[in-house]
């Protein structure tokens, strides 16, 4: 049986909108291969290869998106004043040395560094260190910059 994959509800839409975005350059990526091919007399001609990785990414990009939604359970937001970290919650994390950062626990397949909130994965190092930590909690962690501490300081759901 397949591992599911816990996903927030917006992580889930965002991942259906890429599918459908890779879908749409498959189209595009399969007609210009279409069109190499049948202009191309040399077939060592190395766009004809480029077009073919390009399509063969595409399609394994796809794969994956749709074997990940296949296996996707929708997490539910916790109601109520619940100030455990949990999968899906946005945590506001204050380091010792004052700097703020906001970021929201998520599965492997849902993170992004490039959001804000920053979608941190409950695998990483910082998302196994928070998941089950409340409010006022004090968190140490191994970071590029070396050890560094950082106190829970909110917790929404």
């Amino acid at each position: 049986m397949a591992r599911e994959v816990k996903l927030t509800k917006s992580g889930y839409e965002r991942l259906v909108a890429e599918l459908e975005q890779e879908r749409a350059r498959l189209q595009d990526a399969t007609r210009i291969l279409q069109e190499l091919m049948e202009s191309s007399d040399d077939y060592d001609d190395s766009g004809l290869e480029d077009a073919k990785r390009e399509k063969a990414r595409i399609e394994s990009r796809i794969d994956s998106l749709t074997d990940t939604l296949s296996r996707a359970e929708i997490i539910e937001e916790e109601k109520g004043g619940s100030n455990v970290i949990s999968l899906g919650t946005i945590v506001s994390l204050k380091a010792k040395e004052g700097d703020h950062l906001e970021v929201q626990v998520v599965a492997p397949a849902e993170a992004s560094v490039l959001e804000r909130p920053m979608k941190i994965s409950d695998e990483s190092p910082m998302g196994r260190a928070l998941l089950g930590q409340k409010v006022g909690a004090k968190v140490m962690l191994d970071t590029p910059k070396g050890r560094r501490e950082f106190k829970v300081e909110a917790v929404k759901h």
